[in-house]
């Protein structure tokens, strides 16, 4: 058994495009030394089977600044990382099936544009003759233009590829059962013996977070769930933007995509199971039928379209739906970004970005306050009292 303690500036703890983006962005722009340790493979669950998206609209408003940090790495995330990623520029639309839903829409619209984000409405005829696709139920959309889809199966292990070219030490097959703290920072003990310490720590273990955060003292209401994801045989190629219906009922929040090759990816509506434990998680046939009704019922076209492939993974969902990113509340070179409650894809870079920033310089010029795991600990106060 290796007794070997290695040393090094920063433990990133997860191998998700959190944990990932923020190794890499900690040696390419602040040139520290980084381990990140990953109990299977980097990019292998809610970061690679997720659905794609690269997208601001529809996003809690305090997201923004993060979002927008991260659209501007996904325009140059070729250029960064010398690979492809798929990221396409195609646009965002978000449509509706009646008129309550379609005020959301325009009051997201007015809400966002302080933010730095312009959208485009359209009314059923404009979409109607914009795209042509859509049921005749379909009442209004919006349009992000400049928001658009990327591959979740190549963007994890790129991150991870080009940290590692840079600099950066990435230990797969590396389960880490505990970490100590005392005042020369953090020793994680992996399953097979290994030490690994550095005076700062990144906690990015996605649905498995909570876990390390009760380390600390730093208990997070988190629930694992898994996304219900299918694709279809390949259509002729005609439609660029990711589509989704915006709803407030579950099962109608449908979403989908066409790739290049020409299937359609899809996904939303209804979680399946998950569990942490025994990491599985499951697709529904019940949810996968749904899907195709809801599908349908969207896009009549694709009345006669085949499924060839489902799948799913585990994502964490916070208490309040809001994620866990900034420095801990209680221990000195402790941070934390976990919690994306299925939206995360869209802005790990942005996350990763001011991670690094944060852990590098102490600062961050993207506002995080408000997602803090300090705010759980005043809820458990308040529900005490």
């Amino acid at each position: 058994m290796n007794r070997t303690t290695h040393d090094t500036d920063v433990l990133v703890l997860g191998g998700g495009l959190m944990g990932t983006t923020a190794a890499f962005f900690l040696r390419h722009h602040h040139g520290l030394t980084v381990t990140l340790l990953e109990r299977e493979l980097v990019g292998r669950q809610a970061s690679g089977t997720n659905f794609g998206n690269v997208r601001r609209q529809g996003r809690a408003l305090a997201q923004m600044p993060l979002a927008n940090r991260a659209r501007a790495v996904w325009g140059q995330v070729k250029t960064l990382l010398g690979e492809d990623l798929e990221f396409v520029p195609y646009g965002h639309l978000r449509v509706c099936y009646t008129e309550k839903q379609a005020a959301v829409l325009e009051q997201h619209v007015r809400d966002v544009k302080p933010l730095g984000l312009d959208l485009e409405l359209f009314s059923a005829e404009q979409l109607r003759r914009r795209w042509g696709i859509f049921a005749p139920e379909v009442v209004s959309g919006s349009l992000s233009p400049n928001d658009g889809h990327a591959n979740p199966r190549l963007a994890g292990p790129a991150f991870a590829r080009a940290a590692r070219r840079a600099g950066a030490n990435i230990v797969e097959h590396a389960e880490v059962m505990h970490v100590e703290h005392d005042g020369a920072g953090f020793v994680a003990h992996t399953a097979d013996g290994r030490r690994f310490r550095a005076p700062q720590l990144l906690v990015a273990c996605g649905a498995w977070s909570n876990r390390m955060a009760e380390q600390f003292g730093e208990a997070v209401p988190m629930d694992a769930r898994g996304p219900q994801m299918g694709v279809t045989e390949p259509l002729p190629y005609a439609l660029g933007p990711s589509i989704g219906v915006s709803s407030p009922v579950e099962h109608e929040g449908l979403y989908f995509r066409q790739i290049a090759r020409g299937n359609i990816v899809f996904g939303g509506g209804l979680k399946g199971p998950a569990h942490t434990d025994s990491v599985r998680a499951y697709v529904k046939p019940d949810n996968v039928l749904r899907q195709l009704r809801e599908l349908r019922r969207f896009v009549p076209a694709f009345e006669h379209v085949q499924l060839i492939r489902v799948w799913s993974g585990i994502e964490g969902y916070t208490g309040d739906w809001q994620p866990v990113i900034g420095p801990s509340a209680r221990v000195a070179g402790l941070h934390y970004a976990f919690g994306f409650n299925g939206e995360g894809f869209a802005i790990s870079p942005g996350v990763g970005e001011t991670m690094a920033e944060l852990i590098a310089t102490g600062r961050t010029s993207t506002p995080i306050e408000c997602f803090s795991i300090g705010r759980f600990a005043s809820e458990l106060t308040r529900q005490a009292a």
